[in-house]
């Protein structure tokens, strides 16, 4: 790139970015061997020559004439201006729900800003994203949804910082909306209704041994709906002579939780029943009938488990809670053992949240309704 296509491309780049047009220049500067100021100085002969005396003498007085280190070749350089496909970005997401949420609030902005191409993402600026932020409160959606859209997008963008794509996250400064009350919307179980629950399930059929034990390794571990379907027989694994559950969650990340004696139990009659201990690969909790294609070894499915499984056992015990879902049961435990003085933190790696403040939605001490003073009001 000779000086006069560098000033070009550093002009129209410039339209687009004025830092990262200066940042181009320094690097295109440093792979041709020379300085941004030579660059400054080609118009003038005199003024460049005194300059690189300048420099050279102060150089040499330090010890050594400093050459240019050239760390990117030309085609590197050029690879890391393209902006990467979003295609990239979603890979990197691993909960396919999540992908599918994020992919539908990124394109939602998109559609907002107007990008028909993905080079158009380096002129996102602040202001873009708090204009979307205030057409999504017109449009009187949830406080939770604009968090989660937000998100999606500064995700988006970080992963575009670290890729060098773009020179900075837009999103970063941009106030989300409250979290409102300092108490999760998914409600928790009462310890009566809780065991009302546990005890549902027949303990004679080999069905109701399995939800005897699904609904024990809900109530007592915490575990997400997809954390539990993802269990295979292999990750009941002993650690210190206490067995442990190895549960894959989030972002594939990893913890081990200790396995309560009661569901060990369980585990244990059901998978005698069953007959599938020995198979270390095969899931840990699997389907007692299928009238499609007969194949009983694979995963359940998440939507069966609240179907089958919570909501039905729940409506047989006479359980009746508005908003009751699989992850009731997870806001039980949480909640339980926080009620039970569990350490905050240890209940934050127990559940496998990347931020305690998520933990603290389940924290409802403050809020016990035996301890409100409606019930010290004596006439």
């Amino acid at each position: 790139m000779n000086g006069q296509e560098l000033t070009t491309f550093r002009a129209d780049l410039n339209t687009i970015c004025p830092h990262t047009a200066h940042r181009v220049t320094i690097t295109v500067c440093a792979l041709q061997g020379r300085s941004p100021s030579q660059d400054r100085y080609n118009g003038d002969p005199m003024k460049q020559a005194k300059k690189t005396t300048n420099r050279e003498v102060a150089s040499t007085r330090s010890g050594a004439l400093v050459k240019s280190e050239r760390l990117l070749t030309k085609s590197e350089f050029l690879g890391l201006a393209e902006v990467p496909a979003e295609v990239e970005w979603f890979a990197n997401i691993k909960n396919e729900r999540t992908r599918r949420a994020y992919k539908i609030d990124v394109g939602n902005f998109v559609r907002f800003a107007g990008i028909e191409k993905p080079v158009e993402f380096r002129i996102v600026a602040r202001s873009h994203v708090i204009a979307w932020r205030k057409n999504l409160e017109e449009r009187a959606l949830g406080a939770s949804t604009i968090r989660r859209r937000l998100s999606a997008l500064s995700s988006l963008f970080q992963y575009l910082c670290e890729s060098n794509a773009v020179a900075l996250n837009p999103v970063m400064g941009v106030a989300r909306p409250g979290e409102g009350a300092n108490e999760g919307k998914t409600p928790a179980l009462g310890d009566h209704e809780a065991r009302q629950l546990l005890d549902s399930p027949s303990p004679d059929t080999l069905k109701g041994q399995r939800d005897r034990a699904i609904l024990s390794v809900l109530l007592y571990h915490g575990l997400r709906a997809d954390e539990l379907c993802s269990l295979n027989v292999r990750d009941i694994q002993s650690r210190r002579g206490v067995p442990h559950l190895r549960v894959h969650g989030k972002g594939d990340k990893i913890r081990f939780v200790p396995l309560h004696p009661g569901s060990a139990e369980l585990i244990e009659i059901y998978l005698e029943t069953a007959g599938h201990r020995a198979e270390k690969n095969a899931f840990l909790f699997q389907p007692v009938k299928n009238n499609v294609t007969g194949i009983l070894s694979k995963r359940l499915n998440q939507k069966s488990v609240y179907r089958n499984i919570v909501h039905h056992y729940a409506k047989s015990a006479g359980v009746q809670i508005e908003g009751l879902c699989t992850h009731a049961l997870r806001a039980t435990a949480a909640t339980n053992a926080l009620d039970n003085n569990a350490d905050i933190a240890k209940v934050q790696e127990w559940l496998g949240h990347s931020n305690i403040s998520t933990t603290r939605l389940y924290d409802r001490r403050k809020t016990r309704p035996e301890e409100s003073p409606t019930f010290k009001v004596s006439y």
